[in-house]
């Protein structure tokens, strides 16, 4: 009934537009402004000449879905699942790679405090976004560590003129949810600044009632970003800038039978001081010192006020940086030099762990004639705990005429061991397994002599653990003419050395203890298609879709050692090779349709956005250690929003809409999705 809900609503919108059209065709459409980015090669470029896989988010696109968190507004971008982990917490995939996989930047800088290799969005306000810039594709050859699957930059606001403007908005919505901002931009000769501050609080939400325990609890959050800038002259200019972000929760957990309550804090401080200086017109430097540091603390105790647990994250990262761009008449060269410092201090920690590594990395960016562009770079980076990298790049960029060009690139890709991965020491009290860092594991053993029964044979710790690698391999069409743009893009990833879990010893308790181990390797594969159509100055229809494929090359390669299975009737039955379904949490077919229809007359915009997921396997339910159509799967769904903008004079806001407007809810499948959600919002401009 849903989909068919949604079928109508769509096929009614498509009348509606091309109702429109015929009522309009003499009308002009204006070709909009050439988008600028500055992700893909750290330097300005015009968006439709790029030979890499990019994608921008506007704040004008923002704005007229009436989302306020980062993790809302990319779950509705092409190639963008959201996954959430155990805690909650949701990450992005991106080409089928895992959210450890994504490096995520703000004004060009990374952010740290991932939780199992997830970092938080929802931490990350889009109030005073100017652009978000997804580069789709392995990254390292200018970004190091992280960026395998490719990077997502959140760039802000910046005053452009002598001006004096911001706004002020406010959103309520479903279960108590308040979303609070200032944002103020100034320029005054040659003095400017961006200050913006969010509060963010909800009631969290509830979709099993029969227990005491929320899927998301009660909590608040506020962030404050001041940035200031200062030109000591056309050549010379100063950045400084702030971010601090502090949220609380209520904990709440359920550990056997008892329930236990407590809190958690999160606290997040960046800054970044960066000089801008432009030697002449061919020579520009960048000069950039930033750290940053994020701290998590939590508490459970019961109903005596008894501590029954209490867990701290505390980590640093220090980074100077040095960039240079020369122009060679139409082409750029573009190095950089820099180091990273990371500190960690965290519960199940033995001591503070502490990472040094140098990096160098160069680009050039060729132009030989109109038709081409060549973009060919390497990053080396010199790491305290894994073997040194060099991360090589090449793009290419062939335009057939104004309208239509063709585009590829490969690229290297790593992502080094993570602190966890190397030192963490942890026994779960109530089951008795042991996870232990691969660097400590030796050691620990054989502190643990007592406990052990047997140690698995052919383990050894001689080598150090090595990053993971891989080769990433794109190739799309750019096509844009009048009213019509469609882009396409192929992909291919070949990760190796995967990092994964692999018992060690067994425990006089029956339990096992783990450790870390470069294992197998595995390869993503598809296309993504993005298109849209301007029927009018009024009507915009986009379409987005990709497939995918993503699989585990050593079971591909050894599909004998899983064929068997028991079915739920306990027979043993013999599968086939194309029943194995690939790995967990990936659909092959993602999908979206987004319609904006603005009546001018009345100053309103109404945007529909439906979205549809294909199946995806939770876990291995019939015990081959693969996953296979006959294991749990979530089953295919739409969602659906919708919002409504309206300018009530040239100052003043008014926003009303739904979030998954019909209601879709999977409570034990996918504990993120919390079922339609009204909200409504005000902004004043000035």
């Amino acid at each position: 009934m849903k989909f068919k809900n949604t079928l109508y609503i769509t096929l009614l919108f498509c009348q509606f537009s091309f109702a429109q059209q015929v009522q309009n065709d003499s009308l002009v459409v204006k070709e909009l402004l050439e988008v600028k980015v500055v992700t893909a090669t750290r330097t300005e470029r015009v968006l439709s000449s790029l030979p890499l896989p990019i994608s921008i988010i506007t704040a004008k696109e923002i704005e007229k879905t009436g989302v306020t968190r980062l993790n809302e507004i990319l779950s509705e971008q092409t190639g963008i699942i959201l996954i959430p982990d155990e805690s909650g917490f949701e990450g992005i995939q991106i080409q089928g790679l895992d959210a450890a996989y994504t490096l995520v930047l703000i004004d060009g800088v990374p952010i740290v405090g991932r939780n199992a290799g997830v970092l938080d969005l929802s931490r990350i306000s889009v109030g005073n976004i100017d652009r978000i810039e997804i580069v789709k594709g392995a990254s390292s050859a200018l970004y190091g560590s992280e960026a395998i699957g490719g990077v997502l930059n959140v760039i802000t606001k910046k005053p452009k003129k002598d001006m004096l403007s911001g706004n002020f908005s406010y959103r309520y919505a479903t279960f108590n949810t308040n979303d609070l901002n200032a944002n103020l931009l100034w320029k005054k000769n040659r003095f400017s600044a961006n200050v913006f501050a969010n509060f963010y609080s909800s009631d969290g939400f509830d979709l099993d009632k029969t227990t005491p325990l929320k899927n998301v609890e009660k909590f608040y959050n506020y962030t404050i970003n001041p940035k200031l800038y200062y030109d000591f002259s056309k050549k010379v200019k100063l950045i400084i800038s702030n971010r601090f972000y502090n949220q609380n929760m209520n904990n709440v957990a359920l550990i056997e039978t008892e329930y236990y309550k407590g809190d958690a804090e999160e606290k997040e401080w960046n800054s970044q001081v960066k000089v801008e200086h432009k030697l002449n017109s061919k020579l520009y430097f960048e000069y950039e010192l930033y750290a940053t540091n994020y701290k998590n603390n939590s508490f459970l105790e019961d109903e005596s006020k008894v501590l029954y647990d209490q867990t701290f994250y505390n980590q640093w990262l220090f980074r100077p940086e040095i960039r240079t761009t020369f122009s060679i008449n139409k082409n750029k060269l573009t190095a950089g030099i820099g180091m990273n410092q990371e500190t960690l201090d965290r519960t199940y920690f033995n001591a503070i762990v502490k990472f040094n590594s140098q990096y160098v990395f160069v680009q050039y960016d060729y132009n030989p004639n109109q038709k081409w562009n060549i973009l060919a770079g390497f990053r080396y980076d010199n790491h305290s705990e894994y073997a040194s990298q060099l991360s090589p790049k090449l793009a290419l960029n062939y335009k057939i005429n104004t309208n239509f060009s063709l585009k590829t690139s490969v690229g290297y890709g790593y992502k080094a061991p993570d602190f966890r991965q190397l030192y963490f020491d942890f026994t779960n009290s109530s089951v008795g397994y042991t996870v232990l860092g691969y660097n400590v594991a030796e050691a620990r053993l054989n502190e643990m002599q007592d406990q052990i029964l047997k140690k698995e044979s052919g383990i050894n710790f001689d080598e150090p653990l090595q990053a993971e690698s891989a080769v990433n391999f794109n190739f799309g069409t750019f096509y844009k003419k009048e009213k019509f743009k469609l882009e396409v893009n192929t992909f291919y990833n070949s990760i190796h050395n995967l990092i994964d879990t692999k018992a060690v010893a067994q425990k006089n308790n029956g339990q096992s203890i783990f450790s870390y181990f470069n294992t197998n390797a595995v390869f993503t594969y598809g296309l993504e298609l993005n298109s849209n159509y301007n029927f009018t100055k009024d009507v915009m229809v986009s379409f987005g879709y990709q497939y995918l494929t993503a699989k585990d090359k050593s079971i591909s390669d050894h599909f004998q050692d899983y064929q068997y299975i028991r079915n739920n009737e306990l027979q043993t039955i013999k599968i086939d090779k194309s029943d194995y379904f690939g790995l967990y949490n990936r659909s092959k077919h993602t999908a979206n349709l987004k319609l904006l229809y603005t009546i001018s007359t009345i100053k309103t915009d109404i945007n529909l956005r439906i979205f549809y997921r294909s199946k995806y396997g939770m876990f291995d339910s019939n015990g081959n250690q693969i996953l296979d159509k006959y294991d749990t799967f979530v089953d295919d769904y739409f969602i659906t929003n919708l919002s409504a903008s309206k300018y009530i004079s040239d100052t003043l806001l008014f926003q009303i809409g739904a979030n998954n407007l019909l209601d879709y809810k999977e409570p034990n499948q996918i504990p993120n999705l919390s079922g339609r959600q009204l909200f409504a919002r005000i902004q004043f401009n000035f």
